[in-house]
């Protein structure tokens, strides 16, 4: 199975990688919520294990964006922390299981395969939508008020990142990483050329904007109350 692992700490996180690696399965892992967000918006994943103590971002609130973004794949969340009021949080904000530690890898193997044999509570997201824009993720469609928008395939792919990070602020990093592979700032108007011809596109003729440019920050999509 492939699974994602959220840990801040590089000896757990090695340590629990090995050990479901051994297992037999495939472990995608992220120290911050941040990437544990995007990457469960954007891959498939039998189990997400997430640390709910992590810097920035924590795993309980990166699992509320999850399943807010319409993600269902089950979910445990591993913490130091044993209340029986932070179960219960844990477990009302999307968790499916709640394992405190320090545990044992034959009991965190165990309940993995127990999530993982568990049917899906509700569909997957199949539609991404904000406001009136809609994004067909099977069929590859763009509508807006049920117009069809074409779209070149880098709109496209700037679109969707945009639209799975609705009401976020996207920085021009976080898109030259995640649409255009580059781990580097080629200092050139890419990102700009592209967002005004998406936004030529989206917005022109629909007379309320969806893609806002936050000054000093970068970019977000939101339907903004009238």
């Amino acid at each position: 199975m492939k699974l994602l692992l959220l840990e801040d700490d590089a000896s757990t996180r090695t340590h629990v990688a090995r050990t479901l690696t051994a297992a037999g399965h495939v472990v995608d892992v992220c120290a911050n919520g941040e990437d544990a967000l995007f990457l469960a918006t954007t891959n498939s994943y039998a189990v997400l294990i997430l640390d709910r103590m992590v810097p920035g971002l924590d795993g309980l609130s990166a699992l509320k964006r999850m399943r807010a973004a319409g993600v269902a794949t089950p979910a445990l969340l591993l913490t130091a922390i044993d209340g029986v009021n932070d179960r219960v949080e844990g477990l009302e904000s999307g968790a499916d299981d709640y394992l405190v530690k320090p545990f044992a890898a034959t009991e965190l193997i165990a309940r993995v395969g127990a999530l993982a044999r568990r049917p899906p509570s509700v569909e997957a997201l199949t539609t991404l939508r904000v406001g009136d824009l809609e994004f067909d993720l099977l069929k590859r469609n763009v509508t807006r008020a049920g117009r069809r928008i074409e779209l070149q395939a880098q709109e496209m792919k700037l679109l969707e990142y945009l639209m799975r990070h609705k009401g976020e602020i996207v920085t021009r990093t976080m898109l030259l990483e995640n649409v255009w592979s580059f781990h580097f700032d080629p200092q050139t108007n890419l990102i700009e050329s592209h967002m005004s011809r998406l936004r030529s596109k989206v917005d022109r003729g629909f007379g309320t904007a969806l893609i806002h440019t936050v000054r000093g920050s970068g970019y977000r999509i939101e339907a903004l109350p009238a």
